[in-house]
C-alpha cells in the first residue's frame, strides 16, 4: 500500500509538470481542474500572475444547458466556452496543463472541444 493519497499523487505530478510549463504572454497556460461536480479551465499568464480567462461548469451562461457539471458533456461545453472567450481577446496559442490529471475522460473532452473551438496546442 503506498504511502500517499490519490490526491497527494496528482499534486506531485502536478508540482513536476509546472516546473517546465509555464505560461508566457504570447501563449499562456490553459489549466484545468476537476472537482467531483464541476470542471474548471483557466487562461493565465504566468509572467504577470494574472487569470486571462477563465469558465467553469458552475457559470451562468452553463445553467439550464447541462444536469450536473461533472460528466464529459460539461466539459466539452466548458472547452467550447474556454475557445470562445479566448478568441474573444485575441488568445489562440496557449500551452495546456492537465494539473496532473491523466489525459482522458473529463480532461480529454475539455482540451477536444477548446481545440474544436479555435485554440492550438
Amino acid at each position: 500500500m503506498s504511502a500517499f493519497t490519490k490526491e497527494e499523487k496528482r499534486q506531485l505530478r502536478h508540482s513536476r509538470v509546472r516546473k517546465k510549463v509555464v505560461g508566457t504572454p504570447e501563449k499562456p497556460r490553459l489549466n484545468v481542474f476537476k472537482s467531483l461536480n464541476h470542471i474548471y479551465a483557466q487562461i493565465i499568464d504566468d509572467y504577470a500572475g494574472k487569470t486571462l480567462v477563465s469558465a467553469s461548469s458552475n457559470d451562468k451562461e452553463m445553467k439550464g444547458k447541462i444536469k450536473t457539471g461533472g460528466n464529459k458533456d460539461a466539459a466539452k461545453m466548458v472547452g467550447v466556452l474556454i475557445a470562445g472567450r479566448a478568441t474573444g481577446k485575441g488568445i489562440r496559442k496557449v500551452v495546456f496543463d492537465r494539473s496532473g490529471y491523466l489525459y482522458h475522460g473529463r480532461v480529454k473532452a475539455l482540451a477536444e472541444a477548446a481545440r474544436e473551438g479555435g485554440l492550438e496546442f
